[in-house]
């Protein structure tokens, strides 16, 4: 066995400065910047979650934060950022930041459109179209749509907003007979449901799936939020009175901006499952 040789440990020397101590004078540094807006956005967050600046209130700009907490404005701005990725809080820079406050409640129990729903909470609806294109159908998009090999679809991103403030990006893809209506209407048109169903194209059942995703780079443009950040997915089939197809649907919401509500009755699952024994 080799033997190795190891230096003894030398004491500290007395009234030598502890690590991270100023060498000269022996005390602590200030703060760093990254621990400072963790502290602001921190009371900022108990300050939002507490009320004080109301539902749908707006924070001071970013100066007078700055000056509140005697700080930097870009500490304020990496603040916010934080505040904006939990989903507390949106707007671009350069103009004061939206509390968006508690989650707005949407229930699956009856199928409204996003339209229908911001009405029915006192919010005004708003939808920005990003983008229109015609192309071949997936294997995925075919299988939801039941459409056969080689057909196109209509896929429409339009960013949806509540009362101005962004929440969500919806991706929405339609079957040819759908897709031309809708391709046709002006890009500022809020409701593509209420012009459809005036066409005969009713939207009468939905599945849908609920699950969390990381926001890519075209849902960080759009929301405002943090690449990779997580987001609120909801994916959804849509069909007409006869069963077919008439969407496929993938919304992500911003974090704390919609909360989803799902009744279930054990009387209405025994009542089925007596209604099947007796066929």
């Amino acid at each position: 066995m080799t033997d190795v040789a190891t230096e003894p440990q030398r004491p500290e020397a007395e009234g030598r400065p502890a690590a991270g101590d100023h060498p000269a004078t022996g005390e602590r540094p200030a703060e760093r910047p990254g621990a400072l807006y963790r502290k602001v956005a921190a009371d900022l967050r108990e300050a939002i979650t507490t009320g004080a600046f109301g539902e749908a209130g707006r924070l001071p700009a970013e100066g007078a934060l700055a000056e509140q907490y005697g700080v930097s404005r870009g500490t304020v701005r990496q603040a916010l950022a934080v505040l904006r990725s939990d989903g507390l809080v949106t707007s671009r820079r350069g103009t004061r930041r939206v509390v968006l406050g508690g989650a707005r409640v949407q229930s699956f129990s009856e199928l409204l459109s996003f339209t229908h729903w911001a009405y029915s909470m006192g919010e005004e609806p708003g939808g920005i179209l990003d983008s229109l294109v015609r192309r071949p159908a997936d294997a995925a998009e075919r299988e939801q749509l039941r459409l056969e090999p080689g057909a196109e679809v209509y896929v429409i991103v339009r960013l949806r907003t509540l009362s101005g403030a962004p929440v969500m990006v919806e991706r929405t893809v339609y079957p040819p007979r759908v897709g031309e209506i809708v391709a046709e209407l002006p890009p500022d048109v809020v409701s593509h449901t209420e012009v459809l169903r005036e066409h005969g194209i009713l939207f009468t059942d939905a599945d849908h799936t609920i699950d969390v995703v990381a926001a890519n780079a075209e849902d960080a443009r759009l929301l405002g939020c943090r690449r990779g950040g997580p987001l609120l997915r909801e994916r959804r089939r849509t069909t007409d009175p006869t069963g077919t197809p008439v969407e496929w649907s993938q919304d992500r919401y911003l974090p704390g901006t919609v909360a989803f509500s799902v009744h279930n009755s054990l009387a209405t699952s025994a009542l089925s499952r007596h209604a099947r024994e007796l066929d």
